[in-house]
């Protein structure tokens, strides 16, 4: 088994990521508020308006998702981080080649790399039509309502459950998965932040409706992915939840109708 040492270390290189990317989303978050602050002074009624985005702003808006990325979907995926470093050391007892964790844990930070790529393009595309607030939330309640509507109904249907499975079962996922060396490993954490995305991605989608950086609002939402995935009886608390994004959607669709 993994030494009690080295399960302290992985756990506080974990934290400390986290920490780091909580820190400065909310450095971020208080710019962008003193920002908009400054350029609504005096203005009685701001409208929403397409912007012209430039490459530092392009950059910046995939760096914040991929460290909000970090800071939300990290800690869930711990206990996979600590079965690969438990199995890789026991293969390095027996002397086989040893990989860092590093590299499985890279894989699985690359995944949601690519996600956070493809909602800087999803908020890019909003923005261009007009459709998001300077607190970057959508401004339809239809187009809110549709989102709460479809990641509740998702929270339902077989591609959510088997990914959920995967992410709840690491000692499955690297009996089923398992791959020799650095390669193999960056693969598996591919592998594994994929099964990740599925599980939660309709969940990130629903960032545009609470608000990007509306900070208390998504530790909500990855208290809810955290529970989701590793709390006993953490597949029905997601059901629960889905029925209830499920009510409240339709109430909000309605409402704005």
């Amino acid at each position: 088994m993994i030494r009690r040492l080295d399960r302290s270390v992985i756990l506080l290189a974990l934290l400390a990521l986290t920490v780091l990317s909580w820190l400065w989303l909310i450095s971020l978050s208080r710019g962008m508020s003193d920002k908009d602050a400054a350029s609504m002074a005096g203005m009685a009624m701001p409208m929403p308006m397409p912007s012209p985005w430039s490459a530092a702003t392009l950059g910046l808006t995939f760096a914040m998702w991929w460290v909000m990325m970090v800071g939300m979907m990290l800690p869930g995926a711990a206990p996979m981080i600590l079965m690969f470093a438990t199995v890789n050391r026991n293969k390095r007892a027996n002397g086989q080649d040893f990989v860092p964790v590093s590299v499985f844990t890279l894989g699985y930070l690359l995944v949601w790399g690519f996600f956070s790529a493809g909602a800087t393009v999803a908020e890019w595309a909003l923005d261009q039509l007009a459709m998001l607030s300077s607190s970057l939330t959508t401004i339809s309640p239809i187009v809110g309502g549709g989102l709460l509507i479809a990641a509740g109904i998702y929270q339902f249907t077989p591609l959510k459950r088997a990914c959920l499975r995967h992410c709840r079962s690491p000692l499955t996922f690297v009996l089923n998965h398992w791959q020799d060396g650095r390669v193999g490993a960056l693969c598996m954490g591919v592998a594994h932040g994929m099964f990740c995305v599925g599980c939660c991605w309709v969940l990130m989608a629903l960032l545009f409706v609470v608000g990007v950086m509306n900070l208390l609002l998504v530790a909500m939402i990855a208290a809810f992915v955290l529970v989701e995935k590793l709390a006993p009886g953490g597949a029905w608390i997601g059901r629960l939840g889905g029925g209830a994004m499920v009510a409240v959607g339709a109430w909000l669709a309605a409402a704005g109708g």
